[in-house]
């Protein structure tokens, strides 16, 4: 199927499209049909880090919501024919998304103070405990003011690992440690721990009928699933019951994980790393970060990982670290710099591009020519808006895997390789070995 609307009653029966036409009756083209469908899939994106700065900072969504509500205006029948203008309005999608994870990071740093670097035990649990996932800072606080005391200990999973990095989450001693990795081990997870399960954003997993934990799964917000129970206007009471009604669980795989280098910290060590860029002590930085997904493919960024030379920097953010933070990569020789430089959540995306600005300004070189790889896994909706936003920046060069998105045909993907030199990944070593700059000698 080419394309495919049925958003009007000019509709053909079944949808335009369903019969393999290329054009709808109101005259939408395949390439302006799966360009709109693309600026829905970042309006998604972009509306849940809206919701996130909403929490605390309501006040700063204005210009967001207004790119959101003038986007949705867009996509309706029979308002716009134009492929340029539809390029424009997803980079305007794009630069809402540059706005709205900025302003959601100094909201984060502004409430809960800046990350710095800590080793977080993984896999390590006893006694009462509730298990948290999603990507809610502000949830999680006040979770934690609500069990202070109460005997119960709380574990971060998935997206919410980098919340041990901001000191005014992880003085709370109750806060302590990590469990599991990406949103998708949740059914084989909740086997081994035997607390409550809390998801206060994407992502959940539904679990089965038979399953026999749905009763230890509480929900938040807009999230839920059948049989789940809601937390209602932040009141945790029920959940904190049910934990304590539950069996103690007892791990310990005897592993750490280290998180916390949120942006506005490595920039502190900015004299330190151009000095070792100039001297050529790194010798380039690869961002490998994104979404996870189930599957084999996902160890294409394990293995691009474990091959970098040991004068590459790894950049990275989101659930795709999962893939490698269990590896020890170091330092940099003859300095102090961390090879692996976990940047936070999803939404701190943005951190990657700050630290982009810095060493361009500060090498006067323009971000694309400076030695920096960008390597990325994409899932769902939210990293359709981390791309949109990387487009409207500028970026280029970027390698996009492990998928080709199926709501992108030939013809765009032709404009965004031949407009932002977009790359789909292929064999690791292979990739590794075109991105790689080769050493001064």
């Amino acid at each position: 199927m080419s394309m495919f609307c049925y958003q009007c009653e000019m509709s053909t029966p079944n949808g335009c499209g369903s019969t393999g036409a290329t054009v709808g009756t109101c005259g939408k083209d395949e390439n302006l049909a799966r360009l709109q469908d693309t600026m829905i899939f970042g309006l998604k994106g972009l509306s849940a880090y809206r919701e996130h700065l909403n929490a605390i900072e309501p006040r700063a969504t204005k210009n967001v919501d207004d790119v959101m509500s003038e986007t949705l205006y867009f996509t309706l029948t029979n308002v716009n024919f134009n492929f340029d203008d539809h390029i424009a309005q997803l980079m305007k999608v794009g630069s809402a998304g540059v706005e709205v994870m900025d302003k959601l990071s100094n909201a984060h740093t502004g409430k809960f103070g800046i990350p710095t670097p800590i080793r977080v035990d993984q896999n390590k649990v006893e006694g009462k405990a509730i298990l948290v996932s999603g990507h809610d800072l502000d949830m999680l606080e006040k979770l934690l003011q609500a069990t202070e005391g109460r005997g119960i200990n709380i574990y971060t999973h998935s997206e919410m690992l980098p919340a041990h990095g901001y000191p005014e989450l992880r003085k709370y001693a109750h806060l302590k440690g990590n469990v599991g990795k990406a949103w998708f081990d949740q059914v084989e997870l909740l086997k081994r721990f035997k607390g409550t399960f809390v998801v206060n954003t994407n992502c959940i997993v539904p679990p089965k009928k038979n399953a026999d934990y749905i009763e230890r799964v509480f929900t938040y917000k807009i999230v839920g699933i059948e049989g789940g129970t809601q937390i209602v206007n932040d009141d945790f009471e029920p959940l904190i019951q049910k934990t304590l009604a539950c069996e103690e669980t007892n791990m310990d795989d005897n592993l750490t994980l280290t998180t916390g280098h949120h942006y506005k910290t490595i920039l502190t060590l900015a004299p330190q790393i151009l000095e070792a860029v100039q001297s050529g002590k790194i010798r380039q930085f690869f961002v490998i970060a994104g979404c996870d997904a189930p599957g084999s493919a996902g160890n294409y960024y394990r293995e691009m990982a474990e091959n970098l030379p040991e004068d590459c920097v790894i950049i990275t953010s989101s659930c795709g670290k999962f893939r490698f933070n269990d590896i020890d990569f170091g330092t940099i020789a003859g300095t102090e710099i961390p090879r692996y430089l976990d940047l936070g959540q999803c939404n701190d995306s943005n951190g990657a591009v700050e630290i982009a600005k810095a060493i361009s300004g500060a090498l006067d070189t323009p971000i694309n020519d400076l030695p920096i790889a960008i390597v990325l896994s994409w899932m769902e909706q939210k990293a359709v808006i981390i791309l949109l936003a990387l487009f409207s920046l500028g970026i280029q060069d970027i390698y996009l895997g492990p998928k080709p998105p199926q709501f992108v045909n030939e013809d765009i993907m032709n404009f965004l390789a031949e407009h932002f030199n977009l790359h789909l990944t292929g064999d690791a070593k292979e990739d590794l070995e075109k991105l790689l700059l080769k050493k001064v000698a």
